[in-house]
C-alpha cells in the first residue's frame, strides 16, 4: 500500500544509512594500525536527501545495467552513502588518518541514533497498529 510506503520510506532509508555508517566507521577502527589507512566518513544529511528525492534521472550510477537483453535488469532496494575521506587532527608517522578515541566517540553517536530511528519506527508502527484496531 501507498500509505505505508510513504510513512516507513524515511525510516527504512535513515536505518539502512546509520547502519553503512556504523559499518564504515567499524571498517576504520579496525584498520587503525594498518599503515597508509584512509579513514572514511559519511554525510548523512546528504545522504538521506539523495536517497529520498523523487526528481532523479532513470538511471543513477547506482543502477544495474544489463549488457544483454536476457540479463535480468533491475534496481538496488537498499540506500547508500557516498564514502567520503575524513581528515585527521593529529598526522601520524605511517600515514594511516584513523583516530582510534575520534572513531570510538562518533561510533557511539551513531549507534545511538541508530536506535532513536529504531525508536522512531517503532512509534510508528505501534501508531498503526492502534489505528487498525480502531483504539
Amino acid at each position: 500500500m501507498k500509505l505505508f510506503e510513504n510513512v516507513f520510506n524515511l525510516h527504512e532509508k535513515a536505518l539502512q544509512l546509520r547502519e553503512q555508517h556504523l559499518e564504515v566507521i567499524s571498517r576504520n577502527i579496525a584498520n587503525v594500525d594498518t599503515p597508509n589507512f584512509k579513514a572514511r566518513g559519511i554525510d548523512f544529511q546528504d545522504a538521506l536527501q539523495k536517497a529520498l528525492s523523487d526528481d532523479h534521472d532513470e538511471k543513477q550510477a547506482s543502477d544495474v545495467y544489463t549488457t544483454h537483453k536476457n540479463h535480468l535488469g533491475g534496481s538496488p532496494d537498499r540506500a547508500t552513502a557516498d564514502l567520503l575521506y575524513t581528515v585527521p587532527f593529529n598526522t601520524s608517522v605511517d600515514g594511516n588518518t584513523v583516530e582510534m578515541s575520534v572513531e570510538q566517540a562518533k561510533y557511539g553517536k551513531a549507534a545511538a541514533k541508530y536506535q532513536a530511528t529504531l525508536r522512531f519506527l517503532e512509534s510508528d508502527i505501534g501508531g498503526i497498529r492502534k489505528a487498525l484496531r480502531g483504539e
